[in-house]
């Protein structure tokens, strides 16, 4: 299984998602291929919010590999799954999407049959305990991911 998670920028959101989502596939035994993307540009090659970083490493993952890019054409292609943070962003991959595209996209919290919040949060503009409920719905979101070998 191939899964991207989107967000905005690929600064907080889906390299938290990615990075808890892929620690728990590992740990289950999944061979999946787990990356994250941005459909924006304005963070090209930097590495994640100090902000995500920190909550992150507080909680055991380590987001310092990480390299913000954007969604491509290829992706449409390469992965199984575009998972999106936000409706916003699921509405951009689904508007960007190319005439021979294979994957599916969805909400990352529907796909994983989490009721509420429907959205993963933007937490950029807020505080130390945004970032912290981010990891929190990251990990809710791949326990249920993992418990039913989703996809």
């Amino acid at each position: 299984m191939k899964i991207l998670l989107v967000c905005l920028g690929n600064i907080c959101r889906s390299p938290v998602l990615e990075t808890v989502l892929r620690a728990h596939t590992q740990q289950a035994g999944f061979d999946w291929e787990i990356a994250s993307a941005g459909t924006g540009d304005w963070h090209l090659g930097q590495g994640a919010d100090p902000r995500s970083l920190a909550s992150a490493l507080r909680r055991g993952y380590s987001l310092e590999a990480h390299r913000a890019r954007q969604l491509c054409a290829g992706d449409y292609r390469h992965y199984d799954w575009l998972l999106a943070a936000d409706r916003s962003n699921l509405v951009e991959i689904q508007r960007r999407r190319p005439a021979d595209a294979t994957a599916q996209s969805a909400l990352a919290l529907a796909f994983a049959n989490l009721a509420l919040p429907p959205e993963v949060p933007d937490p950029y503009y807020g505080q130390a305990a945004d970032f912290d409920a981010v990891i929190d719905l990251a990990e809710a979101f791949s326990r249920a991911v993992v418990a039913r070998g989703r996809c």
